[in-house]
């Protein structure tokens, strides 16, 4: 049997990460538009509170439900053994403190973004100079960063796992999963050909 490591949906999501430097640069840009128009404190607040609360909340309390990409979800009735087990590693308390971890780190990031901000200004003269407008942009393009460190931090996790601690672990059962993870976008069969094959195999 192939080794948990073997799911693409891990790798792809762990791939996401590269994007977080993308979705940082937009936060940094949309922070240097306008004169600010609060406290820093203030706008600090209204920025990492967009950013940070509701996907941390849901990975405090329902973590993402992984076997999902791009709006598609796949069934939990179609997941095999070895991706209920996958889930039951990322549904723990260490996966939890390492979204806490995640979303402290990004914190002290955008205090430094909001730092350099100023310096970067002229490179922002294109865009509308509304600072309420930026200010929304850089909270929407902070949630963005959050997503892409958030989800990648759990799934690492899961790939630094050792065999015997996986093969311990008890796959969740079908109502377990529905009940305690965030499951976004259209469920289908499938979602790659791979996993499809990889179900068939296991049956």
């Amino acid at each position: 049997m192939p080794s948990f490591r073997s799911e693409p949906i891990l790798w792809i999501h762990v791939a996401g990460l590269a994007t977080l430097p993308i979705f940082l640069v937009l936060c940094l840009l949309f922070l240097s538009v306008g004169d600010p128009l609060l406290p820093m404190w203030m706008e600090l607040f209204l920025v990492a509170a967009i950013g940070i609360v509701p996907l941390l909340w849901i990975q405090l309390r329902r973590p993402f439900y992984i076997f999902a990409i791009l709006g598609i979800a796949l069934k939990p009735e179609n997941l095999t053994e070895r991706q209920r087990k996958i889930l039951c590693l990322i549904n723990t308390k260490l996966n939890r403190m390492l979204s806490l971890l995640a979303a402290v780190l990004l914190v002290w990031v955008l205090w430094h973004l909001y730092q350099v901000a100023p310096m970067v200004a002229n490179v922002a003269k294109f865009l509308p100079q509304w600072r309420s407008l930026g200010l929304l942009l850089a909270a929407l393009a902070f949630l963005a960063s959050n997503l892409f460190l958030q989800i990648p931090v759990s799934v690492a996790r899961i790939l630094v796992t050792n065999d015997t601690d996986f093969a311990a672990a008890e796959p969740l059962s079908l109502e377990k999963i529905k009940q305690d993870f965030t499951i976004l976008g259209v469920r289908v069969n499938r979602i790659l050909p791979r996993l499809d094959l990889e179900v068939k195999t296991e049956e």
